[in-house]
């Protein structure tokens, strides 16, 4: 198993585990269908859930590492992977609005965040696993890639509801329960990227086609 892989998916494993615990925890005060999930960032142990999301992000980039360094993903898919992770860092390290003061500058960073790693995940599982880039079609592979088409689906139906409610003068976390499709976009993309790390951890180094064209001549003699 290649170790850049195997941290990440134990980094991120205790990240997700902590935040389904902060879930279920709050199930009798938070309503999972209004209320997003970084709600848990304004209470008085917000650090807990700063320090799961963190970890869940070094998790991410270090199986964006082991992808990377297996040559299974390119440049663009390595971005984008980052490109999560890196917004995942700014949610932790900035806590959302708290409406009962109003608007803050580090609300407003925090919602950046969430927009570049709702974003770049779905647009890493799909380039990185493609199908047609990977010939072995690894399980793992072909699974990250199905979820990074619903990841982007997701997403599709989230810009829709934002259309709809400009067009008839509504807040768009109005038009749509926006914690359930907050949750449900989320638990797409992290299993995306579980995928996308078990796929990391048990895959053998992709070969460039010199390589390839080098071992088919060696192999015909």
């Amino acid at each position: 198993m290649h170790q850049p892989a195997r941290w990440g998916l134990g980094a991120a494993g205790v990240g997700i585990a902590v935040i389904v615990g902060l879930e279920l925890t709050s199930l009798d005060e938070t309503n999972p269908f209004r209320r997003t999930i970084s709600e848990h960032g304004l209470g008085p142990d917000g650090w807990i859930f700063g320090l799961a999301v963190g970890l869940l992000a070094a998790g991410s980039a270090a199986i964006g590492v082991s992808l990377a360094r297996k040559r299974l993903a390119g440049v663009v898919g390595t971005v984008a992977l980052m490109g999560w992770s890196v917004g995942l860092l700014m949610t932790a390290s900035f806590h959302k609005h708290d409406w009962a003061v109003g608007p803050s500058m580090s609300g407003s960073i925090h919602r950046v965040g969430s927009f570049v790693a709702f974003l770049s995940l779905p647009l890493a599982a799909v380039i990185i696993a493609r199908p047609w880039r990977h010939p072995e079609r690894r399980r793992s592979a072909m699974v990250a890639f199905g979820l990074g088409v619903c990841s982007v689906l997701w997403v599709v139906g989230i810009g829709t509801a934002m259309l709809i409610g400009a067009r008839h003068g509504l807040p768009w976390y109005r038009v749509m329960p926006l914690g359930l499709v907050e949750r449900g976009l989320a638990g797409t993309e992290v299993a995306a990227l579980l995928a996308l790390g078990v796929w990391a951890a048990a895959g053998r180094l992709a070969e460039t086609e010199p390589a390839r064209a080098v071992r088919r001549a060696v192999e015909r003699r």
